[in-house]
């Protein structure tokens, strides 16, 4: 079979306005980037959320693996599925870091005959949002030092000062550095270090903005550091908070490109879900609803991190009701969580699917949890052996649980026909019960134990003074109200990336707290997880090329 990148290079697609179109866009609400990728206007968006809202399903996941699970790719194929049988699907998806483009993960259009295109556009530069987010970043950073060097009129304390810099690739070199040097020239000497972009606040800001105003304001209200007198000072004090606002006046826009199948997708917005919130924006999730009947979008990573803050962020600050979950599995990774080696993976092994399934049992339960219908998508691979299937198809009818089977890699939307209507069956079967883990007045400590005890099986959390401290002062500053968004590893309902399965009643252990006041949440570190990626021992970067007519390979 074709690679993923020779497959969207060789299909035939429709020109953007013919997909704007397909959604009643007007023409003249599109703004080209070429001829297959758009940005749809702010004032377009208004006009039409008055409209009656569609159906809204998440696809979430199992813990990760590197056998891959393929949420991107039956996000993509039940949206194509969807329109086979006569609904007006649209799909939204987040955008890719070049990081993990150039490192191991991959990128996030999808694969085989589910993807969405142009795939290289896409998984590259695309519009430009991420380098936006990384230019006003960095501009704030750079009025910070500025500020320090011409008099520090607010009187910030160099060694509290919680703005990094950003860049938008893997690079370990610079977690940790020291800015300043060379003279008093250059500046204050003083520790810092890099995140990548999507791990920054600034992304999570445009993700959950609704129009340039609050764009604004939620830009102004980040806090940047302490003064010396241990006052929160903030990006509006600095004053920076709308030249940042124009520089990311064109990325709130919405992209809108398509699947291979001609589905509209809406692909906006990249916060990954083991460092931030990992959803979409809200904009793009909003105007797909008063396009659309069946909105099927993506929560980064498993169920214990996408999911539980698409409901418990996301959904509760944008108003937001889902009416079904997708949790996809695949047997390989089953097999991995059941523990097999990565080698014998190809193997029949129906005693390790049994073993590893139940991580997709915590899962289930989890979102169930939330009042959500649940269905479990088996992504379907070659290796996948009839008996293996049917072993599965026990346990979730044992669990009691909606299950199908996609082949969307495969076939396209043709592959996810019966598993988009098996997900119809269910949403008209099954009301939505939805509502948060956690209600809003709960202090901090105990949302985050919520989370650990509920959704991972922790027995309780585990931190020093100084962290407990951060809890505390964040909740007499009147910051108790917001949700908790924990940074840790995505592989592991745990800490420790080695755990798999469904393991319980163990600590979690919290290193840090740090507040995101614009975004409006409270991240929470769990064990040695990193807000800057490294490359690994041979990065896909190696083997990404352009040939001599200027076609990209080698990308996935």
């Amino acid at each position: 079979m074709p690679s993923d990148i020779e497959i969207a290079q060789a299909a035939r697609l429709e020109p953007i306005t013919a997909i704007g179109a397909k959604l009643g866009i007007p023409e003249e609400h599109l703004t080209p980037f070429g001829r297959y990728k758009a940005k749809v206007s702010l004032e377009f968006f208004q006009s039409v959320q008055a409209r009656p809202k569609g159906r809204l399903v998440l696809v979430t996941g199992i813990n990760p693996t590197a056998a891959g699970e393929g949420k991107s790719t039956v996000t993509v194929g039940l949206g194509d599925g969807l329109r086979k049988l006569g609904k007006r699907s649209v799909v939204c998806l987040r955008e890719p870091s070049l990081g993990p483009c150039f490192g191991v993960k991959g990128g996030a259009a999808g694969g085989g005959y589910s993807q969405v295109v142009p795939m290289e556009d896409i998984n590259l530069h695309f519009t430009g949002d991420l380098h936006a987010v990384t230019t006003a970043h960095n501009l704030l950073a750079a009025l910070i030092d500025n500020h320090i060097q011409q008099g520090n009129a607010l009187d910030l304390d160099v060694r509290r000062i919680a703005w990094r810099r950003v860049l938008d690739m893997n690079d370990r070199a610079l977690r940790e550095i020291v800015l300043g040097l060379g003279g008093t020239g250059n500046g204050i000497p003083r520790e810092s270090g890099f995140d990548i972009t999507v791990a920054s606040e600034v992304m999570a800001v445009l993700c959950l903005s609704e129009n340039l105003a609050d764009l604004k304001r939620r830009l102004g209200e980040m806090v940047i550091g302490e003064s010396r007198k241990r006052e929160v000072v903030r990006a509006k004090d600095l004053g920076g908070h709308g030249a940042m606002t124009v520089l990311l006046r064109e990325a709130l826009a919405p992209n809108l490109v398509q699947t291979l199948e001609g589905t509209p997708a809406f692909v906006h917005g990249g916060p990954f879900a083991n460092i931030a919130h990992g959803c979409n924006s809200v904009l793009a999730t909003k105007l797909a609803l008063a396009l659309g009947e069946i909105v099927v979008t993506e929560a980064g990573f498993g169920a214990d991190l996408g999911a539980e803050k698409f409901f418990d962020i996301k959904c509760r600050k944008a108003g937001l009701t889902p009416d079904a979950a997708v949790i996809v599995v695949s047997l390989r990774a089953l097999k991995l969580h059941g523990g097999v080696d990565a080698k014998s993976l190809k193997a029949e092994n129906v005693a390790a699917i049994e073993k590893g399934a139940a991580n997709v049992a915590r899962h289930i339960e989890n979102v169930r949890g939330f009042g959500v219908p649940v269905l479990v998508a088996l992504n379907h691979m070659a290796s996948d052996t009839p008996a293996e299937v049917a072993a599965f198809e026990r346990l979730c009818a044992g669990w009691q649980v909606e299950m199908g089977v996609g082949q969307g890699w495969a076939k396209g939307g043709e592959g996810t026909r019966d598993l988009a209507g098996r997900l119809l069956a269910l949403i008209g079967r099954e009301p939505t019960r939805y509502k948060p883990l956690y209600p809003d007045e709960m202090p901090l400590w105990d949302k985050a134990r919520t989370i650990a005890q509920r959704i991972y099986r922790a027995k309780d959390l585990e931190a020093d003074a100084t962290v407990r401290g951060k809890f505390r002062k964040l909740q007499e500053q009147g910051y108790g109200n917001l949700p908790i968004c924990v940074a840790k590893t995505q592989y592991s309902l745990t800490a420790d990336a080695k755990v798999l399965g469904a393991p319980e009643g163990f600590p979690l252990p919290i290193r840090d707290v740090r507040l995101s006041a614009g975004a409006g949440f409270v991240v929470v570190l769990a064990g040695d997880i990193m807000t800057m990626p490294g490359l690994p021992k041979t990065p896909a970067a190696l083997s990404i090329d352009i040939d001599a007519q200027g076609k990209v390979v080698g990308l996935f």
